[in-house]
């Protein structure tokens, strides 16, 4: 790790650790700008602070902007309340606009399918733990951000999942009338696009039944007891 450096520590959803990660610019001098999401500012934090003792990793690229470039870029926006926002403003398009010029976040391109992957039948307990653990003033705040969390990327899911579901079916009639006039071959390539938008549907379906047993966990949880 060094100046300009991007680097991050993985953080915990509730209980569970290593769900996303925190990223932020390498001063050189033991502080680290990046963007806070208590506060939505971009900041500038005492290295030890900023990891909390956890491990740091540092994000490599093949090209980049040389260390002073990048840490003037940080410097540029230190101070600047910045709006959080999970999938289009985190800290890690912060920390790439510094490195790179432009603003990306892998871990949001992985988010929906890892959200997939969860074990939502295994939340229960995890999340009772973490509120039996909280300050009884936290958890309602804990839940709420989860809660925030889920919502957004449903919000990103379901209106694809919704155009999926009525492609395949347009596709389906495109199929039919080809058919009915002959058109053997049309009739296959649309019958292969109704199948691509239905697998697509059906892929978004479980994310989106994922996403909800995980709400209803969330939603469970407000009543468990002290």
């Amino acid at each position: 790790m060094g100046r300009g450096d991007q680097i991050y520590t993985l953080q915990h959803f509730i209980n569970l650790e290593g769900l996303y990660e925190h990223h932020g610019v390498d001063c050189g001098d033991g502080t680290v700008i990046h963007l806070r999401k208590k506060n939505e500012i971009i900041t500038r934090s005492p290295f030890q602070e900023f990891t909390g003792g956890k491990k740091v990793y540092v994000k490599n690229y093949p090209l980049s902007f040389v260390p002073d470039v990048v840490v003037r870029r940080a410097y540029s926006r230190l101070g600047e309340d910045a709006q959080y926002n999970l999938l289009f403003n985190n800290c890690e398009h912060f920390a790439t606009w510094c490195k790179l010029g432009y603003a990306y976040s892998q871990q949001v391109r992985d988010f929906i399918p890892m959200m997939s992957r969860l074990q939502v039948e295994g939340l229960s307990e995890p999340v009772k733990e973490a509120l039996k653990q909280a300050k009884q003033h936290d958890q309602q705040q804990m839940v709420n951000e989860a809660l925030g969390e889920i919502q957004r990327v449903w919000d990103q899911i379901q209106p694809r999942y919704k155009k999926a579901l009525s492609e395949a079916k347009t596709w389906q009639k495109v199929a039919w009338k080809a058919l009915q006039e002959g058109k053997e071959d049309v009739a296959k390539a649309a019958l292969r696009r109704k199948l691509n938008y239905k697998k697509t549907a059906e892929k978004d379906e479980k994310q989106l039944d994922k996403l909800a047993q995980m709400t209803e966990t969330l939603l469970k949880s407000r009543s468990f007891p002290q």
